[in-house]
């Protein structure tokens, strides 16, 4: 008695669809210094020696915003620290804008890495930064915190019409990254003296108390006008046919 082996037809395993090579997203940044900073930062990008790479410009981009937590934070001690601020947002602004330059000028992207990481970076920044505000002594922590939850909510509202447009914004109202850097530098001189404003029916009032109030505010604003908008948009584009 022999037994024959039977050959069973294997259906062909179609091959894995490898990742998308770039991010399908434009970059749009309408803030106030945009035009004038894309300048400075590409002739930067065009000087810089080869061996400082993206990575260790995104890096130093965090590094200098974890400093910038640290030196609030301390300042509930030694206030003259706060003078360090602008020092550290100068180096956050040249490491967190000029990293993604660099990879664009010498044709060496990885959106998909860059994006991510960059990101990421920012989010534990921003935690940085307020965490620093909270233990200042000079922002009640609980207007921190809200600070902090818009920002993320906001942040979360960029990353999901960034998906669904493909265009990722920068700035809101003429506002981004840089122009708020430079807000906070004042505000942390102006701090070391530990300022008040006279709010209506309240007296005096720490005067980050009111920056953070309006800056929460001004952040909510901005989350809400654009989900409206893109919703909108969205709307419009996939209109049901009945």
């Amino acid at each position: 008695m022999s037994v024959t082996a039977t050959a069973v037809p294997v259906a062909p395993v179609a091959p894995q669809a490898a990742p998308a090579p770039t991010a399908a997203h434009a970059r749009q940044n309408d803030s106030a210094l945009a035009s004038l900073e894309k300048r400075i930062l590409v002739a930067i990008a065009r000087r810089l020696p080869r061996a400082i790479g993206p990575d260790h410009l995104t890096g130093l981009g965090l590094l200098s915003m974890l400093g910038v937590g640290a030196a609030f934070a301390a300042s509930s001690v030694e206030p003259r620290l706060l003078y360090l601020v602008p020092v550290l947002l100068a180096l956050n602004w040249f490491g967190d804008s000029l990293d993604g330059t660099v990879a664009r000028v010498r044709d060496e992207q990885r959106p998909r890495y860059g994006y991510y990481v960059d990101h990421v970076v920012d989010i534990f920044g921003a935690v940085a930064l307020f965490s620093g505000l909270a233990l200042s002594g000079a922002m009640q922590p609980v207007i921190a915190l809200s600070l902090l939850v818009a920002y993320v909510a906001a942040m979360a509202e960029v990353f999901l019409a960034t998906h669904v447009t493909h265009v990722f914004r920068l700035a809101s109202f003429g506002f981004g990254p840089t122009e708020l850097r430079i807000v906070l530098a004042a505000g942390a001189i102006a701090l070391v003296g530990r300022p008040t404003v006279a709010v209506p029916l309240v007296g005096r009032v720490p005067l980050f108390d009111v920056g953070g109030l309006i800056a929460a505010l001004g952040i909510a604003t901005a989350f809400v006008a654009s989900a409206i908008r893109i919703a909108r948009q969205l709307a419009r584009e996939e209109q049901v046919r009945r």
